[in-house]
């Protein structure tokens, strides 16, 4: 927790697990909002059971739950709606990724919750949202990657749908619901009123693809599989050099195709001066690209292009990118109780992004935070772990 952040002051409850909903709140504590994290007694968040593991954690716990307090309850326990009620009233913002039912069940709902602090911001994450037909479907980011259409035309022309390299639909989706706490949260101190933003994995993962509805709404074709080809762009490709590496090289603008034709040098490409005709080209100009990129080692033709202003980079692997000096240079990577893993993205003039503690115990902070935030006494405490609560 940042105490000169921009969010000091903003207590964030996190009811969520495994990646998406934490996310969120992780990049609320990285500028100031303390976080706690309520967890099952016995298990706590699946994430901190996917391997590899070290020492019986998964290694990702080390990112997931950096920054966060850890507090212990059964949210099936009869008494545990009415704890997470008080925890609510000290609390500004809960974020959550229960599906809208089991939020009923459990009545930690908006409404339940509300009732303890009027003023309430909540964000909920879930697979389909609170309305529509689906909005009581299970649905995890893979699943919700497909439903938005994102894996559809994701891998070869010739070949099946395929997954992102990573659960992309977690990751957008944290990162919006941060901005929607945000959201609310401006909405809140305007009016005085709770707000609640109910925001489905698939969503922003819809409306990141700017060009998937408009272009069928235009052709009547959805857009298909195209490898690592762009639709509106050629040359746009990963290609193989001489060493065995691979360089990513997108010449997104005329100016930068013009800059690429001359380091290549090759004046025959010219002719080929817009987009339309570099795409009626396509094959040619891909093939003469993977010749000339095949035709050198990577780093020396990373720094020739990138000498002559053209946009490439090396395709870096995790060990790529903790030994690269830019990385280095901007503390991109840091090292948190021994252990390598990414920073606050963005730097600020006025505050500065922080990592915050390393990950909780599971129940680590439970009595404390209990005491503090929840207002319980000693004697309530122990209760509440005679009867299985905490």
């Amino acid at each position: 927790m940042a105490t000169n952040g921009p969010l000091s002051g903003v207590r964030v409850l996190d009811l969520s697990t495994i990646l998406a909903g934490p996310l969120a709140s992780s990049l609320l504590g990285e500028f100031g909002a303390e976080v706690i994290k309520i967890e099952h007694p016995d298990s706590g968040d699946p994430a901190r059971h996917y391997p590899p593991l070290e020492d019986g954690v998964s290694a990702a716990w080390a990112m997931v739950g950096r920054g966060k307090r850890s507090v212990t309850v059964d949210l099936h326990h009869p008494d545990a709606a009415g704890l997470v009620g008080r925890l609510a009233a000290g609390a500004d913002v809960v974020v959550t990724n229960f599906r809208p039912a089991t939020l009923r069940r459990f009545r930690v709902d908006f409404d339940d919750l509300r009732a303890y602090r009027p003023d309430l911001v909540m964000v909920h994450v879930s697979a389909f949202g609170r309305t529509g037909p689906y909005a009581d479907r299970p649905g995890f980011a893979r699943v919700a990657e497909a439903f938005a259409g994102l894996t559809y035309r994701t891998g070869d022309p010739d070949g099946p749908p395929v997954f992102a390299g990573y659960p992309v639909a977690d990751g957008v989706t944290g990162v919006y619901a941060a901005f929607a706490a945000m959201l609310a949260l401006r909405q809140r101190d305007r009016t005085g009123e709770a707000q609640l933003a109910d925001i489905p994995l698939y969503e922003p993962l819809l409306r990141m693809m700017e060009d998937f509805v408009v272009e069928y709404a235009a052709t009547g074709s959805s857009r298909e599989r195209q490898g690592n080809q762009n639709p509106h762009i050629s040359p746009n490709n990963l290609y193989r050099t001489r060493d065995g590496r691979w360089l990513a090289l997108p010449a997104s603008t005329e100016q930068m195709w013009r800059r690429l034709v001359a380091v290549m040098d090759a004046p025959d490409l010219a002719v080929h001066d817009s987009m339309t005709a570099r795409l009626r080209h396509r094959d040619v100009i891909e093939t003469r690209v993977a010749e000339f990129v095949g035709a050198h080692d990577l780093d020396p033709l990373v720094a020739t292009l990138t000498a002559a202003g053209v946009a490439a980079g090396p395709v870096n692997s995790a060990a790529d990118v903790c030994a690269d000096p830019h990385i280095r240079a901007r503390g991109s990577v840091t090292e948190v109780a021994g252990r390598l893993m990414q920073a606050p993205a963005g730097r600020f003039s006025g505050f500065d992004g922080v990592v915050g503690a390393a990950s909780p115990g599971l129940g680590e902070h439970t009595a404390d935070v209990l005491r503090d935030v929840g207002g319980l006494s000693e004697r309530e405490i122990d209760e509440l772990r005679h009867k299985g609560v905490v």
